[in-house]
């Protein structure tokens, strides 16, 4: 069975985080979506918020488990079993930093990543952004699933 694991922080899930899942089980017979916990970062959304928006988000779709993990994704990853890292590229800037991830995950175990690009309707979406216009009043929804509501 070939499982993948697309980790993050999903601060909040993105329609750009969608989409990498969405396709993604296609690749693999599970996707886990493993939100990262890192007590030194200021959240907007609970762990248990996250959690919630990406369950509501994959409800149909028994191939997307969603659970929470602390310290390295690797770790993790050899803890569970799973072989893959599933991650998403946005542009240039993602594939560069993202590389030297996967270069790094392949020295510490045996972990090959799997990089998908983002559709060009959603390339341009971070959650950064999403924060950003939640923060000041904005229409969000056409940014995030439907399970994403502040409020």
């Amino acid at each position: 069975m070939k499982r993948a694991i697309f980790p993050g922080s999903f601060d909040p899930l993105t329609l750009g985080h969608y989409d990498i899942i969405s396709r993604g089980v296609t690749l693999f017979d599970e996707i886990i979506v493993a939100i990262g916990v890192n007590s030194s970062k200021k959240y907007m959304f609970s762990l248990e918020e996250r959690k919630v928006f990406i369950e509501k988000a994959f409800i149909d779709e028994p191939k997307v488990k969603v659970v929470t993990y602390k310290g390295l994704t690797v770790d993790f990853c050899k803890e569970i079993g799973v072989e893959f890292i599933l991650r998403g590229l946005r542009n240039p800037a993602d594939f560069e930093f993202e590389k030297a991830i996967a270069h790094t995950n392949r020295d510490l175990a045996p972990i090959e990543t799997v990089f998908l690009l983002t559709a060009a309707s959603t390339s341009y979406i971070a959650s950064s952004i999403v924060r950003d216009v939640i923060r000041n009043n904005g229409d969000y929804t056409k940014l995030v699933p439907k399970s994403v509501r502040v409020k």
